[in-house]
């Protein structure tokens, strides 16, 4: 192989690098700085040495084979193969000023005037109105159709989001930087991902808002168009602390068709005038059992949803509206027991609820009334 030949092989390697994304990170590996170095022998074969951003990255396994995959197919790679390596603190200093900025301070990057990051606060006055899985489902649905998502599971003491998602893997941690599990295209933080086993988690107030900060300050999302938030039920510390940390959030009332759960879930909605947050929605879930007959059971009664979108539209003084009233069936706790949430491959009429739900949400486009636009006034 010529030197010539060897230029443009490494040249066809490196673009084909440029297209290997980071899965935790989520952009090309290039870009992030972990290629290091590129050896073309004679022969065709590549050795590609790639460095992680820890020793102990979970991922290492499909980085490695993202690559070998990206490079095999070239024309003029007999083979390849990767040489793994770990950033030096300089070098992770480094990517912490290519994702977040040089110099960037510690806070909450979707309170930043420039952020168009909608947020989404899923809440409900009790618990059992299948909340999370309602939030799980809707993300997944706004990633599929290509959105960038994120959630934050705030629900502290009954977390259950890695478990709808099927997520076992652990966070990495750059420094103090938190690198967010991926599933179904979602990037997802929780308290669950950080004690062993089922233990149960036991703190007071003040704990469960320094959790939820440090998730919201730490935890590296990058750039979304999406976040939810799954709060605990009810109007308590959680509630009251994503009010405080992120004013923006809009609130997303989750409740059953039974009047004493639309009446429980009217607090939850309420809340909205006390902290100024918006009230994005009332979904209904729960709504019918459909029969083998084709007939409709009502099993909670009728007409929580309409009565709570009703009720709060009253309480704020804007209209809130019903977005979508989601059946009882089998397929949305089999997606939630397996993993996979139901509206990545259902055909059920929850699933088709679901994304119609998601898709009236991400066609909401994100505001400018609060961006700062950086124009110059031409003087005359």
């Amino acid at each position: 192989m010529t030197d010539e030949q060897s230029q443009s092989l490494e040249s066809a390697v490196r673009a084909a690098l440029g297209k290997v994304i980071d899965p935790e990170l989520r952009r090309p590996i290039t870009e992030l700085g972990m290629v290091e170095d590129i050896t073309v022998h004679d022969d065709g074969a590549v050795v590609v040495h790639v460095l992680l951003t820890i020793a102990g990255c979970p991922l290492r396994d499909t980085i490695t084979r993202d690559v070998e995959t990206a490079l095999i197919g070239l024309p003029g790679v007999s083979t390849a193969s990767v040489q793994l390596g770990v950033m030096t603190q300089a070098q992770r200093d480094s990517l912490k000023d290519r994702l977040r900025g040089p110099g960037a301070k510690r806070g909450i990057p979707f309170n930043d005037p420039g952020s168009l990051t909608r947020v989404l606060a899923v809440a409900s006055g009790k618990g059992g109105v299948g909340k999370s899985s309602v939030t799980v489902n809707l993300a997944a649905s706004m990633a599929a159709q290509g959105l960038r998502v994120g959630i934050v599971d705030a629900d502290v003491y009954g977390f259950s989001v890695p478990a709808l998602m099927g997520i076992e893997q652990s966070p990495t941690r750059v420094d103090e930087m938190i690198l967010p599990p991926v599933a179904h295209g979602v990037k997802a933080i929780s308290i669950g991902m950080f004690v062993a086993g089922n233990q149960p988690v036991a703190w007071r107030g003040p704990m469960l808002h320094r959790a939820l900060e440090q998730f919201l300050q730490d935890v590296y999302f990058g750039d979304l168009d999406v976040l939810f938030l799954d709060l605990p039920p009810g109007t308590g510390d959680i509630a009251i602390s994503v009010s405080q940390l992120l004013p923006g959030a809009e609130l997303l009332i989750v409740t059953t068709p039974q009047s004493a759960a639309a009446d429980v879930a009217e607090r939850a909605g309420s809340m909205a005038v006390q902290t100024g947050q918006k009230v994005a929605g009332v979904i209904e879930n729960m709504s019918w059992l459909e029969l083998p007959s084709g007939e409709r059971m009502e099993v909670f009664g009728s007409g929580g949803g309409a009565e709570l979108a009703r009720r709060l539209t009253a309480t704020v003084g804007y209209s809130v509206d019903l977005l979508g009233s989601i059946p009882l069936e089998p397929s949305l706790r089999e997606g939630g027991d397996s993993g996979r949430p139901v509206v990545l491959d259902g055909s059920s009429g929850a699933a088709g609820e679901l994304r119609r739900i998601a898709s009236a949400l991400a066609r909401r486009p994100r505001g400018l009334s609060e961006r700062l636009l950086k124009v110059t006034p031409t003087h005359m």
